[in-house]
């Protein structure tokens, strides 16, 4: 492209006027010199004692140069500060780089402005514009306030001035002397070296400062919903920041984790629950707020500062700040998350099976399909979403949806206790219950003791990392099982700490749903019997031409097991030979210890009654539970 026809689409006169005003009279000078020049010699001195060489250097000088110019900011914070639009740094850079360009004889005619862009790396999109510019238009500058303005290290440097210098664009600093000399380009390399230099030195210093605020277990960044940072002043007239809860945002926000970690709620219902709740984002000065999305909840969800942790760089640190839920609360919704690896999504075909029953051959969740027939009747079948999406092998045939509902409910009715044999059971487990109860002390002092040795741990591991001695990956996997052994120790302590009455309160309840539960199972609608389903099987593995196989979910894998029934029955032999009137209590069974500590913990937690709570908080649904109960 020639100069002439570059200015005429250059646009703005950047002296103010008319857009092409600056760019006219330039071609006013070119055009009254040319008549000078054509005139013949006679009617011409000037030309007449000129060369033509010379002329052409004459007239060079008429037409001004075209220069561009880049500014940047490092920071958005530093781009609108002062509520300013602009702030401060990006006119003063504009006004200095004008001013060069005038000395130099040229007329800014683009600019191109990096808003918050960090000079550590060449993407940045008005840098990357300018660069394009120069390369497609005629211009002799590139005009920059400092070199670092370009780049903070040496090898994005050397390729920004390749790049200017195959445009045949020479780079200009405002405030350094750098130019195409020995001296310069010598000047150009130091400055370019201090660049990086600083830039590295800086980031190590702030890494440094933010370990060791993360050390002392400082918030390092913008503290999460559900907090505020606060800026005060102490005595002394220094900044002191702080982070308190939000009391508008708080609440809600342990709600989110209450609720997901109980398991009946996907991310999207819950976060659409919680803004009809008035939760919401906090507003910038740029940003409003708006309510809470499934995406930005499912960030809050993960984040360990909610229990009071500081994490940096793979390290957790214990905060300063307060803590919105207890361990425990939190790690229950990282199970839930971590359940639902495979998505949270509303079912086009929702069945109350679904998310119970499972392929026998593979192990594969089953999925519904709908199948029509020829004279138009639509059927309905479970069918294997392994062989489906062709993940595995699995060969198995789909089964009717009718045919597997019958089988479960024929489960049911299977594992049901009979009347009297609840009763037999509810005595010989409260016995075992109550003598366990006895032991408590000596387990919570164990408990203890074995908590306070991992809290010791926990702290020689992070003195450890702060000397260099434990690497982040060694310390990570450390960390993450030291947690969730305090976790374990903490819900037994919960369960150790409840009374007798709390728990047999809870076994009750088990026991009450565990009774004729089948014809319990029948008289329920569609969504009392998915929270039954829930509530009694881990899954249930369905065959094509076979009976389902079901694995029972705590406590009714222990209450119902196989084990508990031969026990009771043994004992009821046992008694009916040895009959004892005068305790009128059943004599303690051979029962696995290990089983009766495993079962006594899911009672103490009291998850059947949790699970087959209504909204509402009511007792459980004991509307669709047998009328008639056994005497206890």
């Amino acid at each position: 492209m020639s100069r002439s026809a570059f200015y005429n689409g250059a646009g703005q006169n950047p002296y103010g006027g008319d857009g092409d005003n600056g760019l006219d009279d330039i071609r006013e000078e070119r055009y009254m010199w040319k008549e000078v020049s054509e005139e013949p010699n006679e009617m011409n001195p000037l030309a007449a004692t000129m060369s033509a060489p010379l002329a052409d250097a004459f007239a060079q000088t008429l037409v001004p140069k075209a220069a561009v110019s880049y500014l940047r900011v490092s920071t958005r914070d530093q781009a609108y500060r002062g509520g300013e639009a602009e702030g401060f740094s990006i006119p003063a850079q504009r006004e200095a780089n004008r001013h060069k360009a005038a000395s130099l004889g040229a007329i800014v005619i683009k600019e191109f402005v990096d808003r918050g862009a960090s000079a550590k790396s060449t993407n940045r999109p008005e840098l990357q514009n300018m660069l394009e510019y120069v390369a497609e238009n005629s211009v002799d500058y590139v005009i920059v306030h400092k070199v670092d303005r370009l780049a903070r290290n040496r090898e994005d440097d050397v390729e920004i001035n390749r790049a200017l210098g195959k445009a045949g664009v020479q780079l200009v600093s405002t405030t350094e002397s750098i130019d195409e000399t020995p001296s310069g380009m010598l000047l150009h390399g130091i400055m370019s070296s201090i660049a990086e230099f600083y830039s590295r030195n800086l980031a190590n210093e702030v890494v440094k400062g933010m370990s060791q605020k993360a050390r002392g277990g400082g918030t390092i960044s913008k503290a999460p919903l559900g907090y505020r940072n606060i800026r005060t002043t102490d005595g002394e007239g220094r900044e002191v920041r702080t982070v308190a809860l939000d009391e508008e945002r708080a609440p809600l926000m342990r709600q989110a984790f209450e609720l997901y970690a109980a398991g009946d709620w996907t991310v999207a219902a819950l976060a659409d629950h919680l803004a009809d709740r008035g939760l919401t984002t906090l507003a910038t000065p740029r940003v409003a707020s708006v309510p809470i999305d499934g995406k930005k909840l499912n960030k809050l969800l993960i984040n360990p500062y909610y229990k009071g942790v500081v994490k940096f760089r793979d390290a957790y640190h214990p905060g300063k700040h307060e803590a919105v839920i207890d361990e425990l609360t939190w790690q229950k919704a990282q199970n839930v998350l971590a359940a639902h690896t495979n998505g949270e999504r509303d079912r086009k075909h929702p069945h109350y099976l679904r998310g119970t029953v499972f392929c026998g051959t593979c192990g594969a969740r089953l999925g519904i399909h709908m199948t029509k027939a020829r004279g138009g009747e639509i059927y309905p079948y479970f069918v294997c979403y392994g062989r489906q999406r062709s993940r595995n092998s699995c060969n198995q045939k789909a089964v009717l949806i009718e045919d597997v509902e019958a089988q479960v409910e024929a489960q049911y009715d299977r594992i049901a206790l009979k009347p009297e044999l609840r009763h037999s059971v509810e005595a010989m487990l409260s016995e075992e219950l109550r003598s366990a109860s006895n032991d408590s002390e000596a387990q919570l002092q164990s408990l203890r003791r074995e908590r306070e040795k991992l809290e010791r741990q926990r702290d020689k591991l992070m003195e450890a990392h702060y000397e260099g001695a434990v690497p982040v990956d060694l310390l990570r996997r450390e960390q993450e099982r030291i947690s969730t052994s305090l976790v374990n120790i903490a819900s037994k302590l919960d369960a150790a700490a409840l009374r007798y009455d709390d728990i047999h309160s809870n076994l009750r309840t088990a026991l009450d749903l565990a009774e004729d539960c089948g014809r319990a199972y029948r008289a329920a609608p569609d969504d009392v019997r998915k929270q039954f389903n829930q509530v009694f099987f881990k899954r249930v593995l369905v065959h094509a031409d076979a009976d389902p196989e079901i694995e029972l979910a705590p406590p009714f894998d222990t209450l119902l097991s196989a084990e508990v029934r031969t026990a009771v029955r043994r004992q009821e032999t046992e008694d009916a030979k040895k009959p004892t009137p005068e305790s009128g209590l059943l004599a303690k069974p051979a029962l696995n210890r290990c089983a009766h500590r495993q079962m006594a913990s899911f009672l103490a937690h009291g998850s059947v009654k949790t699970l087959l709570v209504e909204p509402r908080g009511i007792e459980p649904l004991t509307s669709w539970l047998p009328a008639k109960r056994s005497p206890s």
